[in-house]
């Protein structure tokens, strides 16, 4: 590979890191090409799969930031996840792809700039979609709000009848202070309840 060509391999890769939300490093030895494109289908529309040359990674992954990350991964023949969009389905189909081929070895990765171990990876993996659990969470949220409303739409009814209860209680005290104290007037009150209500 002339020196041109892999400069430019270098750019390209170290881009892909850094437009990447996530990037997972796999060891391929023995998949057949076959195989490969079978993992690349699998790993969904928000996921490219490229097989890498670990010298020109290396510079790529220094580049982006992430050699601490991603260096001690470059070892034998390599390949990149690059997750661009949901990083669960990528994962589930790196997951699903490994147990059924077990020649594909999940090394690790970055998401988000942070390295994730390969039990970390099968974490992700067994996440729902991010469609179901924003789905989960409208969901959550609307009935939140509908409680809310249902209170809001009782508060009118409720300060309606405190204040129905307190002009009874007013109109009672006013109507028993005549010339008996205050505990006769409630007293009195107390006896015209049963004669309005029969």
């Amino acid at each position: 590979m002339a020196n041109a060509e892999k400069v430019a391999a270098v750019a390209e890769l170290t881009e892909r890191f850094n437009d990447s939300s996530g990037a997972v490093l796999t060891e391929y030895r023995g998949l057949t090409v076959a195989q490969l494109a079978e993992l690349r289908r699998s790993l969904g529309n928000n996921a490219t799969f490229a097989v890498v040359k670990n010298t020109l990674t290396k510079i790529a992954v220094t580049e982006a930031g992430l050699n601490e990350q991603l260096s001690p991964l470059l070892t034998g023949p390599s390949a990149v996840a690059f997750v661009g969009g949901d990083v669960v389905e990528a994962a589930k189909g790196l997951r699903d792809f490994a147990r059924a081929n077990p020649l594909l070895v999940i090394k690790g990765g970055v998401l988000d700039g942070k390295a994730i171990s390969p039990a970390d990876i099968i974490k992700l993996a067994d996440l729902e979609p991010r469609e179901v659990l924003l789905a989960k969470l409208a969901g959550a949220m609307k009935a939140s709000l509908a409680g809310a409303a249902a209170t809001f739409n009782a508060l009118p009814v409720q300060m309606a009848q405190l204040a129905e209860a307190l002009r009874a209680r007013r109109q009672a005290d006013q109507g028993g202070q005549g010339g008996q104290g205050g505990q006769g007037g409630e007293a009195a009150a107390g006896g015209r309840v049963p004669a309005d209500e029969g």
